[in-house]
């Protein structure tokens, strides 16, 4: 009985661990969400967003931007601007990796990256 005993404490920890990853931590291959982002927040963090290249992609030469449209899980357009370097085949990405912050009338992206 004490040896079954000894088990359970640790077998606890490890779930406990592994349950807190899973939900939190593992990377995600869904779309995210714009509405997790506050705009009073300038940390960069990750989202997963699909291109609209529908809606056009402009290069502004001048100050160093390209900026395109993208839309969310929940369906949220937004004004994306990222600097000149994003990969060349953004137009034709089902998915994209977004590393940024978000202001009340655009995502400002650091990083693009297809996904």
């Amino acid at each position: 009985m004490k040896s079954i005993q000894r088990f359970i404490l640790p077998f606890l920890v490890i779930a406990a661990i592994a349950l807190i990853y899973f939900t939190y931590f593992s990377p995600k291959k869904d779309l995210g969400s714009f509405s997790d982002f506050d705009t009073n927040n300038t940390a960069n963090k990750e989202i997963i967003v699909k291109v609209l290249s529908e809606r056009g992609i402009n290069k502004n030469s001048q100050n160093g931007t390209i900026t395109f449209f993208a839309i969310d899980n929940d369906g949220t357009e937004m004004l994306i601007q990222a600097p000149l370097d994003v990969p060349v085949n953004i137009e034709t990405a089902e998915k994209i990796i977004l590393r940024g912050h978000l202001h009340p009338d655009h995502f400002h992206a650091v990083d693009v990256q297809l996904q």
